[in-house]
C-alpha cells in the first residue's frame, strides 16, 4: 500500500466516524430498531426529530448512562471512543512537541490531576476533536519550524508521523469506522425483507453499504409492475433512495412505530 493511500483511507475513516456520530448518539437514546425501514430514511421521514448537538455532548466514557435504550449502540460508541482516544494518546507521545497551554496539543489522561475535568485531559472535548486532531497528525500538519514575532525560529510543534504509526492510525480508524457503521446497520450487507413485493409478490432485498444510500430490489424482474427501473442486468426492479418512501408506503410501514 502506498503512503498516499494509507493517508487517504485513514482520513476517510475518521471523517466517516465524525459524520455518523450524531446518528450513533441518537441510536443510543432510541430503542433498537429493525433493519427495515433503513435508519437514515426513517429519521428523514419522521417528523419532530431534534438535531443532535454533538460538540456539546460529554464523551460516552466520561458520563453516566442510567437507562440507555440501546445497549448495543452504547457499547459500540464507548468502544469507538476508547479506540480513538487511545490512538490520540499514542500519537501524542510519539510526535507532539507543543508547549504547555498550546491549544493544538493533545493532553493525555492524568489520574493525579486535582479534579475529574483536568484528569480527563483532551478526552473531555469529545470524539469529534480527537478525530480532527488525529487527522492533523496523519496529514503532517504543523510539522515545519515556526517563525516568532521577534524573528526567532522555534521547533515545530509536531514531528512528521512515522510510517509505522500511520499504518497503526489507519488500522485503528478503520476498525472504529466499521464498528460505527455496523451499529447503525450501514455496513455492506444484503437483507431479505419479511414482506413480499406489493406489485408482484416477489422477494424484496435491502442492500446497504457504507459508501452510499440503501436500495431495495425485487426478484420479480420484468414480470414486476413496480414503477421503478430494472437493474443493469434487467433481472430485478430497483428502488433507489428517492424511490424508497413510495415502497414503504405501499408496504404499509408505520415510520414512527418502526423507527
Amino acid at each position: 500500500m502506498s503512503y498516499a493511500q494509507a493517508v487517504n483511507e485513514t482520513v476517510r475513516a475518521l471523517r466517516t466516524i465524525r459524520g455518523q456520530w450524531a446518528a450513533l448518539l441518537l441510536a443510543i437514546e432510541t430503542p433498537p430498531a429493525d433493519h427495515w425501514p433503513p435508519r437514515q430514511l426513517a429519521h428523514t421521514m419522521r417528523e419532530g426529530d431534534d438535531e443532535q448537538l454533538v460538540e456539546d455532548r460529554a464523551p460516552l466514557v466520561l458520563r453516566e448512562h442510567p437507562a440507555p435504550l440501546n445497549l448495543a449502540a452504547l457499547d459500540a460508541g464507548r468502544g469507538v471512543e476508547r479506540l480513538i482516544f487511545d490512538l490520540a494518546d499514542t500519537l501524542a507521545a510519539a510526535v507532539q512537541r507543543t508547549g504547555e497551554g498550546d491549544p493544538r496539543g493533545w493532553v493525555c489522561v492524568d489520574p493525579r490531576a486535582p479534579d475529574s475535568h483536568r484528569a480527563a485531559g483532551s478526552r473531555r472535548h469529545g470524539l469529534h476533536w480527537a478525530c480532527v486532531w488525529i487527522e492533523g497528525r496523519v496529514l503532517d500538519e504543523d510539522t515545519a519550524p515556526e517563525h516568532e514575532l521577534d524573528g526567532a525560529v522555534s521547533a515545530p510543534p509536531f514531528e512528521v508521523l512515522p510510517l509505522y504509526l500511520l499504518h497503526e492510525a489507519r488500522r485503528t480508524a478503520r476498525i472504529a469506522e466499521a464498528r460505527v457503521l455496523r451499529a447503525l446497520g450501514l455496513d455492506r450487507r444484503e437483507t431479505p425483507l419479511p414482506e413480499p413485493c406489493p406489485w408482484c409478490g416477489g422477494e424484496l432485498t435491502l442492500h446497504s453499504a457504507p459508501d452510499g444510500p440503501p436500495s431495495v430490489t425485487c426478484s420479480g424482474g420484468r414480470t414486476c409492475a413496480a414503477p421503478v427501473p430494472l437493474d443493469s442486468g434487467e433481472r430485478a426492479r430497483v428502488w433507489e433512495w428517492d424511490d424508497l418512501p413510495e415502497l414503504i408506503a405501499a408496504l404499509g410501514v408505520d415510520i414512527p412505530t418502526a423507527a
